[in-house]
This record gives C-alpha cells, sequence and structure tokens, in this order.
C-alpha cells in the first residue's frame, strides 16, 4: 500500500481521525520532568482518555512522576498478556531549537505530522490505543490481555520507575511479550526491531580555583579553573574517542555471535550517514564500517555535553575564571553500572592529579540488550515482514538510552522495540515529526499483532 493510500486511510478513517484528536490535546498540554510541568495535568488527561473506552485505570502519584496503568482484559480464559510501555514527558522545546511551527500544536504539512512528542513519545500511547479500539470494532473481546503502562520520567533516567514496578509486579509479571516505546525506519525505510539499549551516566565536573575572578594579568604565574578542568578532560579521553579510564572496557561485556551478525546484516548507520544528517563538519571518529558499527552499538562511550567557565557577555572581560564546569555523560553498555564507571572516573581524576575536580552524579540507568531469538518477539518480525514491503532491519540492541534493563529485570519479559518513527524524526530537536503513512502502519501492525493471538 502506497503513501497516498495511508494518507486517505487516515483522513477517511472515523476512528483513526476521532483519537488523533485527543493526540492534538495530549501534544498540546506540556509535560516536561526536567522542568517539572505538566505531569499531573497529562497524566490526568491519559487516564480519562482509557477510562472513556473501557479500561481499568490507575493513576498513581506515589513518586515524582504519576504512573499511569491501563488494563484491557480479556474473557478467554487461557489468554497471554501483552504489554505496552511508554512515557508521556517530552524533552523540553525551547528557544534554542528551531521549529518551522509551534512545537506543542500538532501540524500536518507534507505527509508529515509535526509537534513535540509526536515520536518520542505521545504518539505511539494514542497510535496504540487506536489499533486497540479497532480491533475491538470488529470482535466482541479481546484474544489477548492487554496492558499499558506510562511513566512521566523517561526523559530523566525514569526516576522512580523500578519502585512503580515492584509495587505492581504480581500483575505485570508473566507476560508474553512488552512492546518498548517507540522505534523508526532506517534510511532504507526498513522497519527497525530492536531490543536493547545503552545505559547512561551523566555527571557535573566543578573546578573552583580562587574564592574570586582574578585579574588576566596574573596570567602568566596562576593556574585558572578553566585551564585545569580542560587538561582533566582531555586525560579522559583519547583524540580517536577511546575512554581513557583505567578499567572501564575490562568490565564490558562483550557481544555474542548472533548479536555481532544482526548489527552486521542490519545496521545502516555510518559516517556518512551522521554526516548527512546532522551536517557534521569534523570527522567521525571511526572510518571503517565494522569497527564504527561496534563503537555505536557495543561500546561505551564519554561526551561532554556542555561547558561553562569565565565571562561570555558582550566585549571582553580580563579575568582569570575563579570556577568552571563541565555536563559530562557515559554511554554504558551490558557490564557497565552507572556508580562502578563514576568511581572508576573519580579514581583517574585522583591519581592523574587532578583531585580538585569535584564529580557530582545527575542520573544513571543500566544497559540492556537481547538477541532477539525469544518466540514472541520471532512473532513480532514475521508479522512485520508480511506488512512492511521495504523490509525489516533486527538489532540487538540501539545506540540511544532508555529504562528497558528496569523494566526486564523487574519483569523478565521479552522486549521489542519498534514504532512509526523515520531516519528523519528530529527526537529532542525542532521539528520532530512521524510520517501520515507510518503513523497508519504502526496501527496496522499492532492490530495485526493482537489478531495473532487469538
Amino acid at each position: 500500500m502506497s503513501e497516498t493510500q495511508k494518507e486517505v486511510i487516515f483522513a477517511e478513517d472515523a476512528l483513526i481521525q476521532t483519537y488523533f484528536e485527543r493526540l492534538k490535546v495530549l501534544i498540546s498540554k506540556k509535560s516536561i520532568f526536567a522542568q517539572q510541568t505538566g505531569l499531573l495535568e497529562v497524566a490526568t488527561y491519559l487516564k480519562e482518555i482509557f477510562e472513556e473506552v473501557g479500561a481499568e485505570v490507575i493513576l498513581d502519584d506515589s513518586y515524582a512522576a504519576p504512573f499511569v496503568m491501563a488494563k484491557f482484559k480479556s474473557q478467554k480464559t487461557d489468554a497471554k498478556t501483552l504489554i505496552f510501555y511508554n512515557h508521556y514527558d517530552t524533552v523540553p522545546a525551547d528557544s534554542d531549537q528551531v521549529w518551522t511551527g509551534a512545537p506543542f500544536e500538532v501540524d500536518i504539512r507534507d505527509g508529515h505530522i509535526y509537534g513535540r512528542g509526536v515520536d518520542d513519545d505521545k504518539g505511539h500511547i494514542i497510535a496504540r490505543l487506536t489499533a486497540v479500539q479497532r480491533y475491538l470494532s470488529h470482535h466482541e473481546d479481546l484474544p489477548v490481555h492487554i496492558i499499558f503502562i506510562m511513566e512521566g520520567a523517561e526523559e530523566f533516567a525514569s526516576v522512580d520507575l523500578d519502585r512503580y514496578l515492584a509495587k505492581y509486579a504480581e500483575e505485570l509479571t508473566g507476560a508474553d511479550l512488552l512492546i518498548w516505546e517507540q522505534g523508526s525506519r532506517n534510511v532504507l525505510d526498513q522497519l527497525e526491531i530492536a531490543g536493547g539499549n545503552k545505559g547512561i551516566v551523566t555527571f557535573d565536573l566543578t573546578v573552583k580555583s580562587a574564592e574570586l575572578d582574578i585579574h588576566s594579568s596574573f596570567g602568566g604565574v596562576v593556574d585558572s579553573a578553566a585551564w585545569y578542568l580542560l587538561s582533566a578532560l582531555q586525560s579522559m579521553r583519547a583524540a580517536d574517542g577511546r575512554i581513557l579510564v583505567d578499567g572501564i572496557y575490562d568490565l564490558v561485556q562483550e557481544p555474542n555471535e548472533r548479536e555481532l551478525a544482526l548489527v552486521e546484516e542490519f545496521a545502516l548507520a555510518s559516517p556518512e550517514s551522521v554526516k548527512e544528517v546532522y551536517g557534521l563538519t569534523l570527522p567521525t571518529l571511526a572510518s571503517e564500517r565494522r569497527d564504527f558499527l561496534k563503537r555505536l552499538y557495543f561500546e561505551p562511550s564519554m561526551t561532554i555535553e556542555g561547558l561553562w567557565t569565565g565571562y561570555l557577555g558582550q566585549g571582553v572581560k580580563t579575568i582569570i575564571p575563579a570556577q568552571a564546569s563541565a555536563k559530562m555523560e557515559v554511554r554504558l553498555v551490558p557490564g557497565l553500572e552507572p556508580q562502578v564507571v563514576l568511581s572508576l572516573i573519580e579514581k583517574h581524576l585522583e591519581k592523574k592529579g587532578f583531585g580538585q575536580v569535584k564529580v557530582t552524579v545527575t542520573l544513571g540507568e543500566m544497559s540492556y540488550r537481547s538477541d532477539m531469538s525469544a518466540p514472541a518477539i520471532v512473532n513480532v518480525i514475521e508479522l512485520a515482514k508480511k506488512l512492511t514491503p521495504e523490509g525489516v532491519a533486527v538489532l540487538p540492541t540501539s545506540p540511544g538510552t532508555g529504562p528497558m534493563h528496569t523494566v526486564f529485570h523487574a519483569l523478565g519479559v521479552p522486549i521489542a522495540g519498534f514504532g512509526m518513527g523515520n531516519a528523519n524524526s528530529r527526537d529532542h530537536a525542532g521539528d520532530e515529526n512521524v510520517r501520515i503513512a507510518d503513523y497508519v502502519s504502526h496501527i496496522e501492525l499492532i492490530e495485526e499483532l493482537i489478531t495473532s493471538y487469538e
């Protein structure tokens, strides 16, 4: 079925349009954990949406971000359980990003749907709910129990998700399959189905070298917080991107042969694609394809998220800064735990003579990886192949980060991540989008997945 045909279905299907109106409202309501904005309001709106179609809904605000669980029960005595994990929080859409339209208003143009959260991740909630309702519009009962779990702090390391999962473990464990929040098509338009993601530890590095800024005439005889911090940063990472902190690579869990083979066969990321998407002007740190993919999917990385020091205003101010700070992150792979990595970094700084650098952890999340061989995941792959003429790409992990490890550790359920994003959905950037055709295709695939449990 062509994109045009999918767009016609989108425009003419009354049920799709009914729930698309809900998506418009959902996107218009800001829910940003980092800014403590709108979380309870959006969680309450989700509760209303699910209750009006007969779901049994729990809204639990015991912890930092409200947790919403909506259950659709099958009457089959031997029904299995299918879980959808999603999140309703988004990253901000502040003035540092360029948007063609208003980020918190749904904008449809040129076959795309634009808006903050349309791909990551509010759009997936509504598309999956639409699929459930499409199935029920033709059947009296579901062939499988369906549970939506929706958290509000995914963009902030899923704070307290582990507590919510422990609280409701009795209702969630033993499920046949958990469908992850989202996913996308690659540059060949193949639907990617992934079984893992990297973990992360983020931290601040700060240096205070004096009680006040020093006149820069002393620059030849007085060290500055800025130079001290820059030297500390350079000691931790080689020019080729390798982390220089002793002990980190010793802990890395190497991928097995199937995981390596899946990435070798299906991963399309390349130095060229990164340059094209981001307009990269600096060279990539790995040019050979196998090395590039191994680093991207199976190795840790260290990144400077931001630097601050000294005077950044108009004109000049001749000072030696007394303070400097950096926001840092390390992307983790299996074998690396956030606190262990942080401890190794602290030891490294002390050993290299940078003991005045203060390390403050901001968040941490473990990594998870699957070889995608569980029967329920294989079923998803086969269904996707039938419905996706462009093809399917199966990956054991993704380079991004999310709480897959938290969910798998708590529930022990096979996890598959796929969705309606495209190679340029621009998650976390301006003009976040999905194609209308992919929105409809995701609804159809989820409906077919439900049908497969008959």
